[in-house]
């Protein structure tokens, strides 16, 4: 009884809060029609119903910044086959791929419960990275600044805590190594307790010892901007911006 209800009480909030309400006629009448075709003995039992309301969709849907985001680090390396790369904090999806040809460590406030080959997850604080000063060659951040020190993942809230996570950053990069950074880029603001968005050269100033190697972007109609400026993302709304930064 409780996964059923669990079931029905889900279509109506993923993907799409709220919006399966209007799809439910859609799923009753399909309901009816495919009672009508299939054999009796194979028609399933109520209990087993699984409605997903919010997938009926004309195109396939996706987070510009995530999707870019991933194709542009997994790019990134490709192009410089790292040793071993140092993540902390992004999507372990997008690691659970990047992993199978880029051996990668996971650093992650909230320990990562699960093991593939070429992963290996690490419990750490991006305000206490577990690494010696100058010691990491390649590392990625990707949409996880901007939520350090606001409380959302249970972090300490922390005025300063993007600046600070920053700090943290440097201290880990070797020399001749490259930091591949990304988040929310327009007009600066902190929306708490979910994210912050920095104006473009607030993130560059963030890296004084550090030579920007490239910049990319997605605006805010979710289209992906290769070989950029940061200047150009200035007078966004909520973009993501994307750097590649080297030590000297």
């Amino acid at each position: 009884m409780v996964t059923w209800l669990k079931r029905w009480v889900l279509a109506f909030i993923v993907p799409r809060p709220v919006v399966g309400v209007l799809y439910l006629p859609r799923f009753l009448r399909d309901w009816r029609r495919f009672r009508a075709i299939v054999p009796p003995k194979q028609r399933p039992a109520w209990r087993d119903l699984y409605p997903c309301l919010g997938d009926w969709t004309p195109a396939t849907p996706f987070d510009p910044h995530y999707f870019h985001q991933g194709a542009w680090l997994a790019r990134n390396l490709a192009g410089v086959q790292p040793g071993v790369h140092v993540d902390v904090g992004s999507s372990v999806m997008m690691l659970s791929v990047l992993s199978a040809w880029a051996p990668t460590v996971f650093v992650d406030v909230r320990p990562l419960r699960a093991s593939v080959a070429g992963l290996k997850a690490v419990a750490g604080s991006l305000l206490k990275l577990p690494f010696a000063d100058r010691s990491v060659t390649s590392v990625s951040c990707l949409h996880v600044i901007e939520h350090v020190g606001l409380g959302r993942y249970g972090d300490p809230l922390d005025p300063s805590g993007a600046e600070r996570a920053a700090s943290e950053l440097r201290r880990i990069l070797a020399a001749g190594g490259r930091l591949y950074l990304s988040t929310p880029v327009g007009r600066e603001r902190i929306c708490f307790n979910a994210h912050r968005v920095f104006d473009p050269s607030t993130v560059s100033g963030w890296f004084p010892e550090c030579r920007l190697i490239s910049f990319a972007y997605v605006d805010d109609r979710g289209v992906f901007h290769a070989d950029s400026r940061p200047e150009e993302a200035v007078g966004l709304d909520y973009g993501c911006g994307m750097y590649v930064f080297e030590r000297a």
